[in-house]
């Protein structure tokens, strides 16, 4: 069955039926309830790399190595693996990064349950992680309107959102519990499995009701095609201009959230985890809200980060862990915010048949600018201490304000029509 019919309010937004109707999609729920699961398993395994590596060097400065070791591939690859989703079945491509991200998981599981871990090797491990995430996640992004369609873009988009801080609340909690109780290990064993069902339920898909935008041959000059179209569209530049400054430097919380926690605030390993938790409590509620008034396009965009930059900086002044347990609430809204409207303006203006290359971008902005920004992070947050750490996350998010006021004073958007069932970008 496909999705229910787009209909719009007198207000501009969408109907009740079109918030939901990627629901209708019956590869789309395997897809989100294989994501659901394999999320909460990758947030798990993302405490626990950070418990682990601050356990054996005691130093936030190797932290950040290790988080650049992890994402450096991303800088350095995401562009030509979106060249490479272009010209290839996206979903098949996400069966082979998704089943060899199990195995890694496993195989480092293994060794940190045999008690052979060091820093060199979780180093090695991050790198491998980094080159599959390179082509893992454009392939996510572009596979999700061939599921759904254009129709129902912004509704499937913000349920993914919503699943993945899910995974970001519940994750933290499964870490913790898996740590305090049977051991650090299990939680990269634990992530192992989480993707047979990803694995299982991506093979049971419908190949027949995928509507895939085609592929593209082989040709030089595609990538530079692609940027072309990026620099000329507002919609598109402006988004990936500011999430390649607010990537940087406000999403290394792997780095500036254990310290913060930790060191700052006095409050343990475990604060670590209340921290996630409460990003992804404030995640999911602001995501509820979004799928009833869905936001798209640069304007909307400034506005909520103009806000990220407001709890930031409250929550690097916090008096203690209750405060902090609370304003972080108000992070991880603003942050789902400003990547859920990012996200959505990124897939619905992307030509079709560049969306593997464009979207690599927004990957490239998000994830692989994190091997500066780890680093540049975790030498403020030994020298400088938490607070410090957090507090320019806050500057970063005042920066990408500033970045895209001027894109838009700079460059007029493009007279293109609003995506159907989505409120008009003002």
């Amino acid at each position: 069955m496909g999705p229910r019919p787009v209909t719009e309010s007198p207000g501009g937004r969408p109907s009740p039926p079109a918030r939901f109707a990627a629901l209708d999609v019956p590869n789309y729920r395997r897809f989100i309830a294989g994501q659901g699961v394999s999320l909460v398993g990758s947030w798990t395994e993302t405490v626990a790399q950070g418990v682990l590596v601050l356990g054996m060097t005691g130093s936030p400065v190797d932290l950040g190595i290790v988080a650049a070791a992890r994402y450096l591939p991303v800088l350095l690859l995401a562009p030509y693996a979106g060249v490479l989703v272009d010209r290839h079945d996206r979903r098949r491509t996400l069966l082979v990064t998704q089943s060899s991200l199990a195995c890694l998981a496993l195989a480092f599981g293994v060794v940190v349950l045999t008690g052979h871990q060091s820093l060199p090797l979780a180093m090695a491990v991050a790198v491998a992680f980094g080159v599959l995430t390179a082509v893992d996640n454009p392939a996510r992004m572009a596979l999700i309107p061939e599921l759904v369609g254009r129709e129902a873009l912004h509704s499937a988009v913000t349920l993914n959102s919503i699943l993945a801080n899910v995974g970001r609340g519940v994750g933290p909690v499964v870490a913790a519990a898996l740590i305090g109780s049977v051991g650090i290990g299990w939680c990269f064993v634990a992530n192992a499995g989480s993707f047979v069902l990803v694995i299982a339920l991506l093979l049971s898909m419908r190949t027949a009701d995928i509507r895939s935008d085609g592929r593209i041959p082989r040709q030089r000059g595609q990538l530079r095609a692609a940027l072309r179209v990026v620099r000329g569209n507002a919609q598109l530049l402006g988004p990936l201009a500011m999430m390649a400054v607010v990537g940087t430097l406000a999403y290394e919380y792997e780095v500036s959230l254990p310290v913060f926690g930790e060191h700052s605030l006095a409050g343990g390993p475990d604060e670590y985890a209340w921290l996630t938790a409460g990003f992804g409590v404030g995640s999911i509620a602001a995501g509820v809200v979004l799928l009833f008034r869905p936001w798209t396009g640069l304007s909307r965009m400034i506005v909520v980060t103009v806000g990220y930059a407001l709890a930031l900086a409250v929550t690097a002044a916090a008096p203690g862990t209750r405060f902090a347990n609370v304003t972080i609430v108000l992070v991880g809204a603003c942050s789902i915010g400003f990547l859920t409207t990012g996200n959505a303006t990124v897939q619905l203006y992307a030509p079709p048949g560049m969306r593997g290359r464009v979207t690599s971008l927004w990957t490239t902005a998000f994830l692989g600018t994190t091997p500066v920004g780890a680093l540049v992070v975790g030498w403020v947050g030994q020298e400088l201490g938490g607070r410090a750490a957090v507090a320019l996350a806050a500057a970063a998010c005042a920066v990408a304000v500033g970045v895209g006021v001027l894109v838009r004073a700079r460059l007029s958007s493009p007279a293109v029509p609003a995506p159907a069932g989505v409120g008009a970008a003002p």
